[in-house]
């Protein structure tokens, strides 16, 4: 159809196919959400990516636990770990294995892994499984439906660990699991990519977002909404320095971004020579008063953290 540019395409496998095709082309393709690493390890000249590799989430995810348990000082001793065995659930764990370690700082071992199913309509045996490691709190990784499963489970089996945190999966800060779960969904934990809630820009986007949708939350579509609209931003900003539509030009110009006045946490928007953006900030987002909440990094939160969980105290 004759487009400069492309973006897209929030999942890694439909995104690297786009980038081969783009790279054959000569097209411009500017990744808004897609994590694989390997997008941007393949020496291309027309890929960008202004988002996370699923190395940084789990890296960034981990360090947060780290930061949620000085916050709060508490010092839970062992985790279960459970996680989705799709795809990107088996990188995440892959990531956990690879980075645990190394991180030494962190008080607690993994004294279980069980993977399932995320299509699973039952996970009564996982849970139990999961309770009877006596773990002090739940490490997820998730995807939506399965989550709210097993909250539901938890409360079922009456188990009433620490918490339950994520090091970087969706899910538990969006908008289904708390219209399906309601009190239940209160205070789980992700540590993920997100946008500043402080930061000018959001301000201006999350007035823009409420005229076009003046039912929905921006919070319930912060992740999504952030990443996309720094990708136009980019675009944009590149055809403005570049003057000019012709691809290499305009893959030129997009190579020389320099944005620091941005949306999402972390440093400016600058690609290196593999077309990645470094130094993305990811936030630990809490569950409170039924919407997801920045409570970590500090300099961006809008509460502060809660952990353990108060329903652990009543267990």
């Amino acid at each position: 159809e004759g487009a400069h540019v492309l973006v897209g395409a929030f999942d890694s496998g439909q995104s690297a196919a786009i980038a081969q095709v783009a790279e054959q082309r000569g097209v411009p393709y500017i990744v808004n959400i897609a994590a694989a690493p390997q997008i941007t390890e393949q020496g291309y000249k027309f890929v960008f990516r202004n988002f996370q590799t699923a190395g940084d989430i789990v890296r960034n995810g981990l360090a947060l636990i780290g930061e949620l348990f000085q916050a709060t000082n508490s010092v839970p001793r062992s985790a279960v770990f459970m996680h989705v065995n799709d795809t990107f659930g088996q990188a995440m764990a892959k990531g956990i294995g690879a980075f645990m370690p190394r991180l030494t700082q962190l008080p607690f071992k993994i004294v279980d892994t069980i993977t399932y199913d995320p299509a699973a309509k039952d996970l009564t045996v996982e849970l139990s499984k999961a309770k009877a490691s006596n773990a002090d709190f739940l490490l997820l990784v998730c995807r939506l439906n399965d989550a709210i499963l097993l909250r539901r489970e938890m409360v079922k089996q009456r188990w009433s660990p620490m918490g339950i945190v994520s090091p970087g999966s969706p899910g538990m800060y969006e908008e289904q699991y708390f219209k399906t779960l309601g009190k239940l969904s209160e205070y789980s934990i992700s540590n993920v990519p997100w946008y500043n809630p402080n930061a000018p820009l959001t301000r201006t986007v999350e007035k823009a977002f409420l005229k076009r949708n003046p039912r929905e939350k921006l919070v319930f579509h912060g992740l999504n909404v952030g990443f996309t609209f720094e990708a136009i931003l980019v675009a944009a900003d590149a055809f403005k320095r570049a003057k000019s539509t012709e691809p290499k030009t305009l893959a030129d110009a997009i190579r020389q971004t320099n944005i620091t006045s941005k949306m999402t946490l972390g440093g400016p928007i600058k690609f290196n020579e593999k077309g990645q953006v470094e130094g993305i900030g990811s936030a630990c987002v809490q569950n409170l008063d039924l919407i997801p909440k920045v409570v970590l990094p500090a300099n961006a939160a809008e509460a502060k953290p809660v952990f353990p969980a108060p329903y652990h105290k009543k267990a």
